[in-house]
């Protein structure tokens, strides 16, 4: 493991990002302007209109979802920049290990992902004035953490497809993980959805989280159980994630689709 080379990856991650508007929009203006303003307006509008429940879990939840979103975005769209400007085999031809180049992105996801949090919270304390803090630093710290932890599985499963199905399926980058937003319960508790999805959203480590916060908002301390799982699922996924790609880019190589990717 050098660190040499993940800073070299980290120092084109951030040139690539400061100067492209694709990447500007999709990781800062879309997830603050279409979910955070746009959820925040929705909440207050059910303040207002006294419905007998604190809607601020709505908010909070989509404040936690952007990490998801933005470190599984960034670890399959940065590796999508190499092979829409024919560079990835370079970067592959210098001696750099599949652990460096994926934890390079994986820390460029999480940095990213703070600043979204931090750029999330001010726009929902100063206009909205939801404070995230309500839940405690610690709180915040651990669903962070699983949250991210989540989306780097998500981002290195979708990574695998890519490399081994080619760029027909680029999309699920930025896409596949808005398809399971709705099973995760992120601004509704998971009782809503039909039974057959309730199993399946407690297959998803962010659904724990989401519970969480929602309990903690409610003034429950009973939320270890949420804790635990979120843990052990996230645990699950990262290992089924990693040995998902392994296959996958094992098998690219195998067929050539890996030296395809470019052309």
């Amino acid at each position: 493991m050098s660190l040499t080379r993940i800073k070299a990856i980290l120092v084109q991650e951030y040139f690539i990002s400061i100067r492209s508007v694709e990447i500007i929009n999709d990781l800062f203006l879309f997830p603050i302007f279409t979910n955070i303003i746009i959820f925040g307006f929705f909440t207050i509008y059910l303040i207002k209109n006294n419905l007998g429940f604190d809607p601020t879990a709505i908010l909070m939840g989509m404040i936690f979802w952007q990490p998801i979103y933005i470190v599984s975005y960034s670890i399959g769209v940065g590796s999508l920049w190499n092979v829409w400007s024919k560079n990835l085999t370079n970067m592959f031809i210098a001696p750099i290990s599949i652990k460096e180049y994926l934890l390079a992105y994986g820390i460029s996801g999480v940095i990213k992902g703070i600043l979204i949090l931090i750029l999330s919270y001010i726009v929902s304390f100063f206009i909205f004035k939801t404070n995230i803090f309500s839940i405690g630093i610690l709180a915040i710290i651990f669903f962070f953490f699983n949250v991210s932890l989540f989306g780097f599985s998500l981002g290195i499963f979708n990574l695998g497809l890519i490399f081994r199905f080619g760029t027909r399926i680029q999309a699920l980058a930025w896409g596949l993980v808005g398809v399971l937003q709705p099973v995760m319960a992120v601004i509704y508790p998971v009782s809503v959805l039909p039974k057959p999805f309730q199993f399946i959203a407690y297959l998803f480590p962010p659904t724990y989280i989401f519970e969480a916060i929602r309990k903690l908002i409610n003034g429950s301390s009973d939320i270890n159980n949420f804790y635990i799982m979120a843990l052990i699922t996230n645990i699950l996924w990262l290992l089924f994630s990693i040995n998902f790609f392994k296959i996958m880019f094992k098998k690219s190589k195998e067929t050539g689709q890996f030296a395809k990717l470019e052309i």
